[in-house]
This record gives structure tokens, C-alpha cells and sequence, in this order.
């Protein structure tokens, strides 16, 4: 018998032993084990969510810190947030706040070029980080705690005296460049790309995408400025979690902090609204491709009221309808009961400063994208129409419900939200009820918010494809094209410049 036979052999008799001993550890206790494992039922998990003002506490200066002392390990994590984003990029600049995010990590700092800034990181075993988004930037530190101070040199280096090296920054433009040149490689990118147009407009900051021209028109020297203007303490928040001790840390973050003095400015906050609106109807994007991409929706609304009910309704009416993989509705009707996608879901997001999108979402082959589509509104109406099943309201509370206590499954997650509630002024009442609000959802409830929430007849609807086969429909004839209204054919775009590229209308 061969090693590996006889170590699997012996894992399996292992794993058998375990098995037996269990049996009897029931059968010494006199429980009775059920037949169908449905029938298993465990004690209701108890969990109380953290108090926030426990961890919060303010530096001289004004920053909020969080920390969460966790000495399980010798390891410590560090995230700023800084109130920065692509809100901020100049006109004619697009992509100035992503690069400058980008290069704080990877343009050395201090005395430090960039090679021996990775060299110095490498040394320390720190990973560390920094990036821009389009309502927020950051960086963050990991490290092991011997080392701790040393990593906080280095990371506050980069956040303070970042060196924009010209010769990093010439292969991030580079490789900028080549992914701008994919834009259209992928179907899904185009579908991202023009779905953000038809619901935000092309003006607000979301729906910016940097061009060529852009791209040529960042310098070094907007990047030095851009950093200089919005990279400070007062537009930071910061969270510490690990192996550290909360005075002692606090004092460490109070002295690096100073570095900064007093330049810069405070952001505006909070970012823009986008000021469009939708027009509902059928567009098409022509792509040659075995799979058509589609997004169905519309806008909802923005979470204005942290403490409307309707919200938790409608979080346990999305996770029937569509968010809940295969237990979900229009998840079972069409990839599991008609076999026409590998993907489709839905989900109701309701938004933070500006109105959330309600999506159904999914990829089918062209001649089914039509009956994919009828299946999904026939979904939307039902849920509409009558109420859920009780089952279905039971397994969607109780999910939702049983998965809550995930999100605070760290100390880091815990800081991240609670940083987030301070980002958001989202107050700590919306996690000490969340779960109650969610268990006093009805029936009745889920079909209200649906009826009032829901607009069917109100969809954009954007397919990414062939249309030649796309528009017939299915062979059965269960469903076509022109059950949905006149398409207007979009163009595909110059992945450099955006500019159309191909006539709107698709060939034979």
C-alpha cells in the first residue's frame, strides 16, 4: 500500500472514529437524533452588537479614531479614510484623484525612492496600501506588532511626504492605457458602462470614465497638488484594530499626525447629486458575442430616514425576489426551472446621498434574452400581486437575521462600521434594531413596499449583443423583442476617446 493510500485510509478511520463517538456522546445524553436533517433545530444565537462609543475616540486635532484592542495574535491593522474621490477631479482631468490615490503607495516617500519603499515594506513583512474611489480614498496597514513603530514610519511617510516617482508614474499611465484599449473586450465592461449613463447621466462624477486626453493632461505636479490640497487630518477618520494598546496607540497616531501641520483644506461633503433622470426603454449595445448581457431597472430613492420601516421590508422583498441565490425567485424561475441563464438576480439598493437602482441582472443566449426578460417581469408582478408564502417570508427573515451577526465578525469589520456610520451619519440605534425590524416584517408588508416601490412599466432596459438574433425571440415563441417596445440601438464607443465608433443601427 502506497503513503498516500495508507494517510487516506487512516483519515478516513479517523473521521469514522469521530463519527462513532459522536453517536454516543447523543446516545449517553438520550437525545434522539431526527431523521431529516430540516428537522435538526439548534438554541437561537445569542448576539449583542458592540457599542460604538466604547471604541470611538478624538485626537486633538479633531481626527476620529476607533480602536479595538484584539491580542488573540501579534498582529495589528491600520485604515485611514480620508473624504477624498473622483468628486474632486478637475474638469478636463478625469481620474486625477484615482492615480494620485494609486501613487501614494507606489511613487515612494520621503528619503525613500520607490524601489527601496517596497524593498523597506518587504523588510517589515507590512503590507501596505492606498487607493481612490469615487466617494472615498484610504490607505491601510498590516503588520506584526514588533514591528509596529517601524511600520508606522513608513506608512505615515507615504501619507505625509508621498515622492510621486515620474518613472512609477510613467507605468501606471502606461498601464492605464492598455486597460482604456480592453474597454471593449469584455461585454460586461460596456454594459457597466452605458447602464451608469442611462441612470446617472453622463455629467455627474460616476458616469465620468477618463479618456486618453485625460490621462496625457495628469501631471506629476497635480498629482504633488492634488495630494497636498485633500490628503490632510481633517478629512480623515481613522480605525486601529489588533494588538496594540488603545493609549498608546492613540499617542503614537497624535504625534504622526502632526507632520501634516496645517496645511490643506477640508472637503466638501458630501459629495454631489446627480442631477438626471432616467427615460425609461429598450437600448441595445451591439457586440458579437454567444451570451447577450442585460440590466433591467430603474431608480428608487435615497435613505433619508433612519428610522423608516420600509426599508426593512424592502430588504427581505429583494432577498425573495432576486438577492438571495437560488432560494430567490426570479434566481429559481430562470436559471433553475427554464435552464436560460447561468446568472440572474435582482436587488433593491437604496442609496446613501442620492437615489439607490433597483436591477435584475443576467446573461442568456440571444434567443432567450427576450423570454429570460418576460420570466423576470412575471416575477415582479407576482410579488406584486399576492403575498409571499409564509415559508418564503420565514427563510428570508430568518436569513437575513442569522447572517447580521457576520458583519461584526472582527474587530476590523466592527471599526469599518462604525467608521462608516460616522462617514454616512447613520446612527447606532439602525444595528441595535436592525434585527427586530427585520423579524416584524409581514406578508402584507413585503406586498405593499413591492406594489409601491416596484415600477415595471417604468424599466430601462439595456442588452448587450447580436441583435439579429437577439430581437426574435426564442424558436417556441414564448417571447420576443417586440413585447418590450422600439429599441434604441446605441453605439459602441471608441475605447480611447468614448466617441461613438460604429453606426447605432446594427447590421444583417
Amino acid at each position: 500500500m502506497t503513503t498516500t493510500r495508507m494517510r487516506v485510509l487512516a483519515a478516513a478511520l479517523a473521521a469514522l472514529g469521530l463519527l462513532l463517538g459522536a453517536g454516543t456522546a447523543v446516545a449517553a445524553t438520550g437525545e434522539k437524533i431526527p431523521p431529516r436533517p430540516e428537522q435538526l433545530r439548534y438554541p437561537k444565537l445569542a448576539f449583542d452588537v458592540p457599542e460604538a462609543d466604547g471604541f470611538r475616540h478624538v485626537l486633538s486635532n479633531g481626527v476620529v479614531v476607533y480602536v479595538a484592542e484584539d491580542h488573540d495574535l501579534p498582529l495589528v491593522n491600520v485604515s485611514v479614510r480620508v473624504k477624498v474621490g473622483s468628486f474632486l477631479d478637475p474638469e478636463g482631468k478625469t481620474g486625477l484623484a484615482s492615480i494620485t490615490g494609486r501613487m501614494l503607495r507606489q511613487g515612494g516617500a520621503g528619503d525613500l525612492d520607490a524601489a527601496a519603499f517596497d524593498e523597506r515594506a518587504d523588510f517589515l513583512a507590512a503590507q501596505i496600501s492606498s487607493y481612490t474611489g469615487d466617494t472615498g480614498g484610504g490607505a491601510g496597514l498590516n503588520c506584526i506588532t514588533p514591528v509596529l513603530d517601524e511600520a508606522l514610519d513608513l506608512f505615515f511617510s507615504m501619507l505625509v511626504s508621498p515622492r510621486f516617482d515620474a518613472d512609477r508614474i510613467e507605468v501606471e499611465k502606461t498601464n492605464r492605457l492598455e486597460a482604456m484599449k480592453q474597454r471593449n473586450d469584455d461585454a460586461g465592461d460596456i454594459l457597466a458602462r452605458e447602464w451608469q449613463w442611462l441612470m446617472r447621466g453622463r455629467e455627474h462624477f460616476t458616469s465620468r470614465y477618463p479618456t486618453k486626453a485625460d490621462l496625457d493632461a495628469i501631471t506629476r505636479e497635480d498629482m504633488i497638488a492634488f495630494h497636498r490640497r485633500w490628503w490632510n487630518p481633517r478629512n480623515m477618520l481613522i480605525t486601529v484594530s489588533g494588538d496594540v494598546d488603545t493609549k498608546a496607540i492613540l499617542a503614537q497616531l497624535e504625534r504622526r499626525l502632526a507632520a501634516f501641520g496645517d496645511r490643506g483644506e477640508s472637503t466638501p461633503w458630501p459629495p454631489p447629486k446627480p442631477e438626471f433622470t432616467p427615460v425609461p426603454g429598450l437600448y441595445h449595445v451591439e457586440k458579437d458575442i454567444p451570451q447577450a448581457k442585460v440590466n433591467i431597472g430603474h431608480l428608487t430613492f435615497e435613505w433619508t430616514d433612519w428610522d423608516a420601516k420600509d426599508p426593512y421590508a424592502l430588504r427581505v422583498m429583494s432577498h425573495i425576489l432576486g438577492d438571495s441565490g437560488f432560494t430567490s425567485r426570479i434566481t429559481k424561475r430562470i436559471r433553475s426551472d427554464e435552464g436560460l441563464a447561468y446568472s440572474a438576480w435582482a436587488r433593491f439598493g437604496i442609496g446613501t446621498w442620492w437615489p439607490g437602482i433597483f436591477r435584475v441582472s443576467y446573461q442568456s443566449k440571444s434567443s432567450t434574452v427576450a423570454l429570460a426578460a418576460k420570466l423576470a417581469f412575471e416575477e415582479i408582478r407576482r410579488i406584486q400581486a399576492e403575498p409571499v408564502s409564509p415559508d418564503e417570508l420565514d427563510t428570508a427573515r430568518n436569513s437575513i437575521i442569522d447572517s447580521f451577526p457576520q458583519r461584526f465578525n472582527s474587530p476590523a469589520s466592527t471599526l469599518s462600521i462604525f467608521a462608516e456610520d460616522e462617514w454616512i451619519g447613520r446612527p447606532h440605534e439602525y444595528w441595535t434594531h436592525y434585527r427586530d425590524r427585520i423579524a416584524a416584517v409581514g406578508r402584507e408588508d413585503v406586498q405593499r413596499v413591492a406594489r409601491q416601490y416596484l415600477h415595471p412599466d417604468r424599466t430601462v432596459f439595456l442588452v448587450v449583443g447580436r441583435w439579429d438574433e437577439i430581437a426574435p425571440g426564442d424558436p417556441d415563441g414564448r417571447a420576443s423583442m417586440a413585447e418590450f417596445g422600439e429599441p434604441t440601438h446605441l453605439p459602441l464607443r471608441d475605447p480611447l476617446t468614448l466617441e461613438p465608433i460604429e453606426p447605432t443601427e446594427p447590421t444583417d
